[in-house]
């Protein structure tokens, strides 16, 4: 059973009031009961309940983060720069994983909104997740998008230029001499993916080469390995892919690998994000590096900024520059 204020009142021989004030306000409590209170704290191993103080003030000192796909190590990447901005500022984190399904990501926004979080941290299943949103707008939690634009006027955004990392990966392979170009990448649903494949197609198209759309249901190492499979397996495949992200890249890279193929002499990858794996793959993978924590840091700062409430906020849309970093896969 839990240890009540009581027993560690009893304890130390003080009033409850004391207790209360050794807890929230210490500067207002001689030394020696501060440290008969403290004393009896540990022996009876009590812990406030912190959330019911938090919410009888009405200031939560949790903010929720709900990402598309734990399983990769971008939203991870972008999750411990998120935790890093909120424990300067002494909140927690809690995060949820979508796993991409709508249903799930809208079962975690309802949960959220009933504890009461101070702000909420997403990259949405779908568009710009509006519709997803409702129960927190409703409520009058403050939500930041993730990895994702927002054209909202009231509602802060923190994304990376999606297109010109596209245009980048499309002119490095250009500039290897590729003519015919693979794009690997799905859902069509997923903006990122939509906008990296514009940024491609514009820069393929105008130096009037090839581009090769190879779609798959998922960006998972999985995804990229049965898919190049299926593309290897074709007479007339592209010289080079390009991956809507690492993971797909790097399943692409196994299965050239395994068929006993040449990375770039047979095909030639590069992937998006430039996650810890992409350096350290056996053919180390060329990628477009996304600054990940730098996105989830902003985020909670936006976040934060927010959810203090003093009128002082404006609402902004950050978009950070991808960069090009060119390894063995693509023949650097």
């Amino acid at each position: 059973m839990a240890v009540s204020i009581k027993e560690v009142a009893r304890r130390a021989g003080v009033s409850l009031g004391t207790v209360s004030n050794v807890l929230n306000r210490p500067d207002q409590v001689s030394s020696a009961t501060r440290d008969r209170v403290q004393r009896a704290i540990a022996e009876t191993g009590y812990v406030r309940n912190d959330s019911a103080r938090q919410l009888r003030a009405g200031r939560s000192r949790t903010l929720a983060m709900v990402v598309l796909d734990l399983a990769n190590p971008f939203f991870t990447d972008v999750a411990r720069g998120a935790e890093e901005e909120a424990a300067r500022h002494d909140a927690m984190l809690v995060l949820c994983n979508s796993g991409d399904d709508p249903r799930r990501e809208q079962r975690h926004l309802e949960q959220i909104a009933e504890q009461r979080v101070r702000g909420v941290l997403i990259t949405p299943v779908d568009g710009d997740g509006e519709d997803a949103l409702r129960t927190l707008a409703a409520q009058g939690v403050p939500a930041v998008l993730v990895d994702r634009s927002s054209g909202r006027p009231d509602r802060c955004s923190v994304s990376v230029d999606d297109v010109l990392g596209g245009r980048l990966a499309a002119e490095h392979l250009l500039a290897a001499g590729h003519t015919r170009i693979g794009f690997l990448g799905g859902p069509d649903s997923i903006t990122q993916v939509a906008d990296r494949r514009r940024g491609a197609a514009e820069a393929i198209t105008a130096a009037g080469a090839i581009l090769d759309d190879i779609p798959t249901a998922a960006l998972t190492f999985e995804e990229g390995r049965d898919a190049a499979a299926e593309l290897l397996d074709r007479s007339d495949y592209p010289t080079a892919v390009f991956c809507a992200n690492d993971l797909l890249a790097l399943g692409v890279l196994q299965t050239v690998t395994l068929r006993g193929l040449s990375v770039p002499g047979d095909l030639a990858v590069i992937g998006y994000d430039d996650i810890e794996f992409a350096g350290a793959a056996a053919v180390p993978l060329s990628s477009i590096r996304q600054p990940r924590e730098e996105l989830g840091r902003a985020a909670a700062r936006l976040l934060l900024e927010e959810a203090v409430g003093d009128g002082a906020h404006r609402h902004q849309h950050v978009v950070f520059m991808p960069e090009l970093v060119a390894r063995r896969s693509t023949g650097a």
